[in-house]
């Protein structure tokens, strides 16, 4: 049950966002930028997403990970075995060595700044890792940290039907996050 007076149709951080308007769109533009704008990163929105769903899954934050996991899955063709995959453990997925680094990276950052060492970013440089890349990989880390604490500090509902995280993210990949989501029926 949500700590504050949200709008019951909209889960997690959509109805901080039906909430407070005023904060949504700073919030929504740097989330927009960070993971969705092809321009703004060599990384691909699947990749981005994928960073962003495995913090989420590390901060225990239902809702973040399951709608950035199905996210991710629309951005990488549908493939939601990779999520999975991720999910359990990076180091073991099917994805990119750079993109392991990177998630090694991330982890890091979701648990204290500090973590990250100069072996860290070494690695992710030997694996082919761009400073942007790395720069983007601890900014979404770092963002998602904060936007799992926001969801989960102000008791934000979240669906426990996967039907509705697949709608999300079926949206959520074709729109980007600038578009009003759609509504849900609270149980």
């Amino acid at each position: 049950m949500p700590h504050i007076a949200l709008p019951k149709e909209y889960p997690g951080v959509r109805s901080l966002f039906m909430f407070s308007p005023e904060t949504a769109k700073p919030l929504n533009d740097l989330v927009q930028t960070l993971l969705h704008d092809p321009a703004t990163s060599t990384l691909t929105p699947g990749e981005r997403e994928l960073i962003a769903a495995y913090t989420s899954s590390l901060n225990e934050c239902k809702y973040c990970a399951t709608t950035h996991g199905a996210i991710a899955k629309y951005q990488l063709g549908g493939d939601g075995e990779v999520v999975k995959e991720v999910m359990r453990d990076p180091a073991t997925a099917d994805i990119s060595p750079k993109l392991k680094t990177l998630m090694n990276i991330a982890a890091k950052v979701q648990q204290n700044g500090r973590n990250v060492t100069p072996a860290d970013i070494d690695a992710a440089r030997a694996e082919g890792a761009t400073d942007r890349e790395i720069h983007d990989a601890v900014l979404i880390a770092a963002t998602f940290c904060l936007f799992n604490r926001y969801v989960d500090g102000l008791g934000t509902w979240a669906p426990d039907d996967p039907a509705v995280y697949d709608a999300i993210g079926k949206q959520r990949a074709s729109e980007g996050y600038l578009t009003k989501p759609f509504k849900i029926a609270h149980p």
